[in-house]
């Protein structure tokens, strides 16, 4: 990945930020595209591993969350029975901007892109982020099952992977993250945690029907790999 020379990128291997008072996204194109690069779209529930997976890849990495909608928009869903944003919500996510962004890493090499803040729920400004001369990389986040069937229909997908384990296992490497990173309250974080671990089975069982492969690291890794060599083709869903 290559930002733009102001920015600078913080010591975990996450995108490099610059700081920017409006994002403007792309616009979105409709068809097949005439491009050779092709993303791989990494889902999975939050804390199964997605971001640690798509580093070990090598790839350039399109971070999906930075499409987040922000704190202060009417059309945010809520948790049923409470005041909470449902975060876990697709309703939640601004899917068009996300496939604009896809579509034009894949026609062009580069695009802009959001820079949001978890802790605040707000956009904090817009990177350049490009993808050089890269045939393939990576475009992760909860969502990402929600644009399969978008990015097979305009031809840039190369394969769409949901990341599964044990759901204890999920609920603890989500907390320490999400506590680390002080992305909300306490008392939301637990609330939140204990709502996915319950329902992280029927998360991928969701996440796969709408086009994702369920598997584990090792998997995801061989298949990521295979498509960078050219031995998988532009997946389509019929």
């Amino acid at each position: 990945m290559r930002c733009d020379p102001q920015s600078t990128g913080p010591p975990d291997g996450s995108p490099s930020r610059v700081n920017a008072s409006h994002w403007c996204p792309v616009t979105a194109s409709t068809g097949p595209l005439p491009i050779s690069t092709r993303v791989v779209l990494l889902t999975g529930p939050s804390g199964s591993g997605k971001s640690s997976l798509a580093a070990r890849t090598g790839l350039p990495v399109l971070r999906l969350d930075d499409f987040y909608k922000e704190g202060n928009d009417t059309t945010l869903p809520l948790v049923m029975g409470s005041q909470d944003i449902d975060w876990d919500s697709p309703l939640s996510w601004d899917a068009d901007a996300a496939v604009a962004a896809i579509e034009e890493l894949c026609r062009t090499g580069r695009t802009t892109v959001p820079v949001y803040d978890i802790a605040t729920s707000a956009r904090v400004g817009r990177e350049s982020f490009s993808i050089d001369r890269t045939t393939l990389f990576v475009a992760e986040g909860i969502f990402a099952a929600d644009i399969v069937a978008r990015c097979a229909e305009s031809g840039v997908l190369a394969d769409a992977l949901c990341l599964r384990g044990r759901p204890s296992t999920t609920f603890r490497r989500r907390l320490t993250r999400d506590l680390r990173e002080g992305r909300k309250s306490v008392a939301f974080l637990l609330r939140r945690g204990w709502r996915l671990m319950r329902a992280e089975r029927s998360i991928v069982a969701r996440q796969t029907a709408l086009g994702a492969h369920a598997c584990a690291r090792d998997e995801a890794l061989g298949r990521v790999a295979a498509a960078a060599a050219g031995r998988h083709r532009t997946r389509t869903l019929t």
